[in-house]
């Protein structure tokens, strides 16, 4: 896209302190966003999607910490903000989508409440038309009747409902940057897809900014416009959906979208990508992906790749090396 970007990740590093030494949870990890963009960040549990966001957003769980690396939202630097000053940008600026809603209600307040506090506290509005922006956040989100539901209690909704709740909660202020982690993981299809189609109107229609983490691969190229693939803490691939779909240049890409069922496929068995993921402390030299890799040559167990340009997409992958001979 032509636009400068909203969102900029440069050189994201996240660790962890602990006894027995230093975990490196996010290395390196560089994106951008456009205004008006979904890019959808995939990979296995434990990758580093999920985090990425809580860095993005400020709430990264002690006693993890940002490293090295800057956060810069609309060219202005966020990730050594004070935790008041975040507290701002988050909600304003910013809107979190987490996977269970129960997490982001308070069961004690009704939803109507919860809706105008947050208004509020971010826009100019007064009590009477904070309410009526809220029922008309919760029309645009899908939910019926929003007049009477309003009033009522985080319990009398569904868990289709309840996320739609979190949704209207998170466009309240009108942010222009959306991090939405697993938002439809625990929907129904028929209620993930109404999401998904908010989800993009809302970038389309707003020029919101939207990052979407998931590790479903039907949500990215239902939803995204680009799809960063995550391995042990950093990018291996990233650039649009349909080519990271069908000509992914990285063999963990290729492992992934190999073990993806097709409706058109006539396979006997899916392909899978053998080993399991590394742990933080135990994350080989070189590229981390090499002990489970079909194509890994001795560099690398040495060298670890940075993105490089790979056909339509970037990817970390000795591969791609036009210079260099294994």
């Amino acid at each position: 896209m032509s636009q400068s970007p909203l969102l900029e990740v440069r050189h994201l590093r996240v660790e962890f302190p602990t006894r027995r030494g230093t975990l490196l949870a996010l290395d390196d990890v560089s994106f951008s966003i456009a205004p008006g963009e979904i890019l959808g960040v995939v990979g296995e549990s434990g990758a580093g999607k999920s985090l990425t966001g809580s860095a993005i957003i400020g709430l990264l769980e002690p006693p993890g910490r940002i490293a090295a690396g800057e956060i810069c939202l609309d060219g202005r630097r966020i990730d050594n903000l004070s935790q008041s000053e975040m507290r701002r940008v988050r909600g304003r600026q910013i809107g979190a989508i987490f996977q269970d809603p129960l997490t982001s209600l308070n069961p004690l307040y009704t939803i109507g409440h919860q809706l105008v506090e947050t208004i509020r506290t971010h826009l100019p509005l007064s009590g009477v038309q904070a309410r009526e922006r809220a029922i008309d956040l919760l029309r645009q989100t899908g939910i019926p009747a929003p007049e009477a539901r309003i009033d009522q209690y985080p319990h009398q909704f569904s868990g289709g409902m309840r996320q739609r709740v979190v949704i209207a909660l998170a466009l309240a202020a009108e942010p222009r940057l959306i991090v939405a982690d697993e938002p439809t993981t625990a929907l129904d299809v028929s209620i993930q897809a109404q999401i998904i189609a908010l989800l993009r109107r809302l970038a389309r229609e707003h020029g919101a900014a939207v990052m979407l983490v998931t590790h479903d691969m039907g949500v990215i190229a239902e939803t995204c416009d680009r799809v960063a693939v995550m391995y042990a803490g950093r990018v291996v691939e990233i650039g649009p959906v349909q080519q990271v779909i069908h000509h992914p240049a990285h063999p963990y890409t290729q492992g992934l979208m190999g073990s993806i069922p097709a409706m058109d496929d006539d396979r006997e068995r899916l392909a899978q990508i053998d080993g399991a993921m590394p742990r933080l402390n135990a994350i080989p030299p070189g590229c981390a992906f090499n002990p489970r890799c079909g194509q890994v040559m001795p560099r690398c167990m040495r060298e670890r790749p940075d993105l490089m340009e790979a056909q339509a997409t970037r990817a970390a992958c000795w591969l791609h090396d036009a210079g260099a001979v294994a």
